[in-house]
Protein backbone atom coordinates (compact mmCIF):
# COMPACT_ATOMS: atom_id res chain seq x y z
CA UNK A 1 0.00 0.00 0.00
CA UNK A 2 1.35 3.43 -0.88
CA UNK A 3 1.66 6.23 1.65
CA UNK A 4 -1.06 8.13 -0.22
CA UNK A 5 -3.45 5.20 0.04
CA UNK A 6 -2.59 4.55 3.67
CA UNK A 7 -3.63 8.04 4.73
CA UNK A 8 -7.18 7.47 3.48
CA UNK A 9 -7.74 4.64 6.00
CA UNK A 10 -6.85 6.65 9.09
CA UNK A 11 -9.43 7.59 11.70
CA UNK A 12 -9.72 11.34 12.28
CA UNK A 13 -7.46 12.60 15.06
CA UNK A 14 -9.18 13.65 18.32
CA UNK A 15 -8.03 17.23 17.69
CA UNK A 16 -5.88 19.20 15.27
CA UNK A 17 -3.91 20.56 18.23
CA UNK A 18 -1.04 18.62 19.80
CA UNK A 19 -1.72 20.06 23.25
CA UNK A 20 -5.30 18.70 23.27
CA UNK A 21 -4.19 15.06 23.03
CA UNK A 22 -3.46 12.84 26.03
CA UNK A 23 -0.60 10.40 26.54
CA UNK A 24 -3.15 7.65 25.86
CA UNK A 25 -3.97 9.22 22.48
CA UNK A 26 -0.30 9.28 21.51
CA UNK A 27 0.22 5.70 22.70
CA UNK A 28 -2.71 4.53 20.57
CA UNK A 29 -1.44 6.47 17.55
CA UNK A 30 1.98 4.91 17.92
CA UNK A 31 0.65 1.36 18.37
CA UNK A 32 -1.70 1.60 15.39
CA UNK A 33 0.89 3.08 13.03
CA UNK A 34 -1.07 6.30 12.75
CA UNK A 35 1.72 8.33 14.33
CA UNK A 36 4.20 7.69 11.53
CA UNK A 37 1.62 8.81 8.97
CA UNK A 38 0.84 12.03 10.84
CA UNK A 39 2.37 15.39 9.92
CA UNK A 40 3.32 17.59 12.87
CA UNK A 41 3.37 21.33 12.20
CA UNK A 42 5.48 23.67 14.32
CA UNK A 43 4.43 27.30 13.78
CA UNK A 44 7.44 29.60 14.25
CA UNK A 45 7.10 33.37 14.34
CA UNK A 46 8.65 36.29 16.21
CA UNK A 47 7.76 39.29 18.33
CA UNK A 48 9.48 42.36 16.89
CA UNK A 49 8.86 45.92 15.71
CA UNK A 50 6.82 46.53 12.56
CA UNK A 51 7.07 50.26 12.08
CA UNK A 52 4.96 53.05 13.59
CA UNK A 53 1.59 51.69 12.42
CA UNK A 54 1.62 48.00 13.39
CA UNK A 55 2.05 46.07 16.68
CA UNK A 56 4.99 43.86 17.60
CA UNK A 57 2.77 40.80 17.24
CA UNK A 58 2.43 41.00 13.43
CA UNK A 59 4.43 37.87 12.54
CA UNK A 60 2.61 35.73 15.10
CA UNK A 61 -0.81 37.17 14.20
CA UNK A 62 -0.40 36.62 10.46
CA UNK A 63 0.92 33.08 10.92
CA UNK A 64 -1.97 32.10 13.19
CA UNK A 65 -4.42 33.79 10.85
CA UNK A 66 -3.29 31.64 7.93
CA UNK A 67 -3.49 28.50 10.08
CA UNK A 68 -6.97 29.39 11.36
CA UNK A 69 -8.18 29.94 7.80
CA UNK A 70 -6.63 26.63 6.68
CA UNK A 71 -8.23 24.44 9.36
CA UNK A 72 -11.80 24.47 7.93
CA UNK A 73 -10.40 23.58 4.50
CA UNK A 74 -8.63 20.42 5.69
CA UNK A 75 -10.20 17.04 4.87
CA UNK A 76 -11.24 15.21 8.04
CA UNK A 77 -8.88 12.33 7.29
CA UNK A 78 -5.81 14.53 6.70
CA UNK A 79 -3.49 13.49 9.59
CA UNK A 80 -2.11 16.82 10.81
CA UNK A 81 -1.28 18.02 14.33
CA UNK A 82 -0.39 21.63 15.12
CA UNK A 83 2.14 22.13 17.90
CA UNK A 84 1.98 25.24 20.12
CA UNK A 85 3.45 28.27 18.30
CA UNK A 86 7.01 29.26 19.10
CA UNK A 87 7.18 33.06 19.12
CA UNK A 88 10.12 33.58 21.47
CA UNK A 89 13.17 31.42 22.14
CA UNK A 90 14.26 27.93 21.07
CA UNK A 91 13.09 24.49 22.11
CA UNK A 92 13.74 20.78 21.63
CA UNK A 93 10.28 20.20 20.21
CA UNK A 94 11.59 18.34 17.17
CA UNK A 95 13.07 15.61 19.35
CA UNK A 96 9.80 15.36 21.31
CA UNK A 97 7.92 14.90 18.03
CA UNK A 98 10.23 12.04 17.06
CA UNK A 99 9.80 10.34 20.45
CA UNK A 100 6.02 10.40 19.91
CA UNK A 101 6.51 8.26 16.82
CA UNK A 102 5.83 11.08 14.34
CA UNK A 103 7.99 10.84 11.21
CA UNK A 104 7.11 14.08 9.42
CA UNK A 105 7.46 17.65 10.64
CA UNK A 106 6.69 20.95 8.94
CA UNK A 107 8.35 24.06 10.32
CA UNK A 108 5.81 26.70 9.31
CA UNK A 109 7.37 30.13 9.54
CA UNK A 110 6.05 33.67 9.71
CA UNK A 111 9.26 35.67 10.16
CA UNK A 112 11.62 36.55 7.32
CA UNK A 113 14.66 36.63 9.57
CA UNK A 114 14.29 32.94 10.41
CA UNK A 115 14.25 31.43 6.91
CA UNK A 116 17.92 30.42 6.89
CA UNK A 117 17.71 29.23 10.51
CA UNK A 118 14.81 26.94 9.59
CA UNK A 119 16.97 25.31 6.91
CA UNK A 120 19.66 24.55 9.50
CA UNK A 121 17.16 23.23 12.05
CA UNK A 122 15.50 21.01 9.44
CA UNK A 123 18.80 19.41 8.49
CA UNK A 124 19.84 18.90 12.12
CA UNK A 125 16.55 17.18 12.96
CA UNK A 126 16.87 14.95 9.93
CA UNK A 127 20.34 13.94 11.09
CA UNK A 128 19.57 13.52 14.79
CA UNK A 129 16.02 12.17 14.67
CA UNK A 130 15.54 10.66 11.19
CA UNK A 131 12.58 12.98 10.70
CA UNK A 132 11.32 14.11 7.32
CA UNK A 133 11.46 17.85 7.97
CA UNK A 134 10.34 20.56 5.59
CA UNK A 135 10.45 24.28 6.30
CA UNK A 136 8.05 26.70 4.65
CA UNK A 137 6.93 30.29 5.17
CA UNK A 138 3.42 31.56 4.54
CA UNK A 139 4.87 34.39 2.43
CA UNK A 140 6.70 31.91 0.17
CA UNK A 141 3.60 29.89 -0.69
CA UNK A 142 2.45 30.49 -4.29
CA UNK A 143 -0.49 32.87 -4.58
CA UNK A 144 -3.04 32.70 -7.41
CA UNK A 145 -2.48 35.37 -10.05
CA UNK A 146 -5.75 37.07 -9.11
CA UNK A 147 -4.46 37.60 -5.57
CA UNK A 148 -0.81 38.33 -6.32
CA UNK A 149 -1.90 40.79 -9.00
CA UNK A 150 -3.52 43.04 -6.39
CA UNK A 151 -0.02 44.14 -5.43
CA UNK A 152 2.64 45.62 -7.71
CA UNK A 153 5.80 43.75 -8.64
CA UNK A 154 7.68 46.46 -6.76
CA UNK A 155 5.67 45.78 -3.61
CA UNK A 156 6.23 42.02 -3.84
CA UNK A 157 9.99 42.55 -4.10
CA UNK A 158 10.64 45.44 -1.74
CA UNK A 159 7.62 45.63 0.59
CA UNK A 160 8.89 42.81 2.74
CA UNK A 161 8.18 44.19 6.22
CA UNK A 162 5.08 46.04 7.40
CA UNK A 163 4.30 47.11 3.84
CA UNK A 164 1.10 46.86 1.83
CA UNK A 165 0.73 43.08 2.09
CA UNK A 166 1.33 42.64 5.82
CA UNK A 167 -0.65 45.76 6.69
CA UNK A 168 -3.58 44.54 4.56
CA UNK A 169 -3.52 41.19 6.35
CA UNK A 170 -3.52 42.90 9.74
CA UNK A 171 -6.45 45.11 8.67
CA UNK A 172 -8.34 41.87 8.00
CA UNK A 173 -7.17 39.88 11.04
CA UNK A 174 -6.71 42.50 13.77
CA UNK A 175 -7.94 45.90 12.54
CA UNK A 176 -8.04 47.45 16.02
CA UNK A 177 -4.25 47.10 16.27
CA UNK A 178 -3.51 48.98 13.02
CA UNK A 179 -2.90 52.74 13.03
CA UNK A 180 -3.36 53.79 9.41
CA UNK A 181 -2.76 57.43 10.35
CA UNK A 182 0.91 56.50 10.71
CA UNK A 183 1.07 54.33 7.59
CA UNK A 184 2.82 55.66 4.51
CA UNK A 185 4.92 54.55 1.58
CA UNK A 186 8.15 53.45 3.25
CA UNK A 187 10.62 53.34 0.34
CA UNK A 188 13.34 50.75 0.87
CA UNK A 189 17.01 51.57 0.36
CA UNK A 190 17.13 48.18 -1.35
CA UNK A 191 15.06 49.70 -4.14
CA UNK A 192 17.63 52.47 -4.51
CA UNK A 193 20.44 49.94 -4.78
CA UNK A 194 18.51 47.97 -7.38
CA UNK A 195 18.58 51.05 -9.58
CA UNK A 196 22.28 51.74 -9.00
CA UNK A 197 24.06 48.38 -8.91
CA UNK A 198 23.69 45.57 -11.44
CA UNK A 199 25.02 42.84 -9.13
CA UNK A 200 24.63 44.13 -5.58
CA UNK A 201 21.13 45.29 -6.38
CA UNK A 202 19.63 42.46 -8.40
CA UNK A 203 18.27 40.64 -5.36
CA UNK A 204 19.83 37.29 -6.29
CA UNK A 205 23.61 37.41 -6.67
CA UNK A 206 24.60 38.96 -3.34
CA UNK A 207 22.83 39.30 0.01
CA UNK A 208 23.31 42.10 2.50
CA UNK A 209 23.56 41.28 6.19
CA UNK A 210 20.95 43.77 7.36
CA UNK A 211 18.78 45.04 10.15
CA UNK A 212 15.46 46.68 9.39
CA UNK A 213 16.66 50.22 9.99
CA UNK A 214 19.18 49.72 7.17
CA UNK A 215 16.24 49.56 4.75
CA UNK A 216 14.21 52.39 6.31
CA UNK A 217 14.70 54.32 9.56
CA UNK A 218 11.03 53.76 10.48
CA UNK A 219 11.57 49.99 10.56
CA UNK A 220 9.09 49.33 7.76
CA UNK A 221 9.31 49.02 3.97
CA UNK A 222 6.56 49.03 1.36
CA UNK A 223 3.48 51.09 0.63
CA UNK A 224 1.55 50.51 3.83
CA UNK A 225 -0.73 53.45 3.02
CA UNK A 226 -2.26 51.45 0.13
CA UNK A 227 -3.34 48.56 2.36
CA UNK A 228 -6.97 47.41 2.58
CA UNK A 229 -8.73 44.71 4.58
CA UNK A 230 -10.18 43.16 1.41
CA UNK A 231 -6.72 42.61 -0.05
CA UNK A 232 -5.58 41.18 3.27
CA UNK A 233 -8.47 38.72 3.37
CA UNK A 234 -7.62 37.55 -0.15
CA UNK A 235 -4.00 36.87 0.85
CA UNK A 236 -4.93 35.06 4.07
CA UNK A 237 -7.45 32.79 2.35
CA UNK A 238 -5.13 32.05 -0.58
CA UNK A 239 -2.18 31.27 1.70
CA UNK A 240 -4.43 29.03 3.80
CA UNK A 241 -5.45 27.06 0.73
CA UNK A 242 -1.84 26.61 -0.27
CA UNK A 243 -0.97 25.43 3.27
CA UNK A 244 -3.65 22.74 3.03
CA UNK A 245 -2.27 21.63 -0.35
CA UNK A 246 1.26 21.52 1.08
CA UNK A 247 0.14 19.39 4.03
CA UNK A 248 -1.70 16.99 1.73
CA UNK A 249 1.45 16.52 -0.33
CA UNK A 250 3.56 16.03 2.79
CA UNK A 251 1.10 13.47 4.16
CA UNK A 252 1.42 11.51 0.90
CA UNK A 253 5.24 11.67 0.83
CA UNK A 254 6.71 8.17 1.30
CA UNK A 255 8.68 7.54 4.48
CA UNK A 256 11.32 6.02 2.21
CA UNK A 257 12.17 9.57 1.11
CA UNK A 258 14.97 9.41 3.69
CA UNK A 259 17.71 6.87 3.07
CA UNK A 260 19.86 5.40 5.87
CA UNK A 261 23.12 5.75 3.92
CA UNK A 262 24.62 6.33 0.51
CA UNK A 263 24.94 3.37 -1.84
Amino acid sequence: MTAAAATTTLSPLPSRYWADLSTRDFAQMKASGQAEQTVAVLPVAAIEQHGPHLPLSVDATLLQGVIDAALPQMPADLPVLFLPPQNVGLSEIGECVARAGIKKLLLFNGHGGQVSVMDIVARELRTRCDLIVYSASWFSLPLPDAVAGQFSAQEHRFGIHAGEIETSMMLHLAPDTVHMGHARDFRSTSQDRSEQYAILGNGKSAKLGWQMQDYHPAGAVGNAAAATADKGQAVVEAAAGQLVALLQELAQLPLQTLRPETE
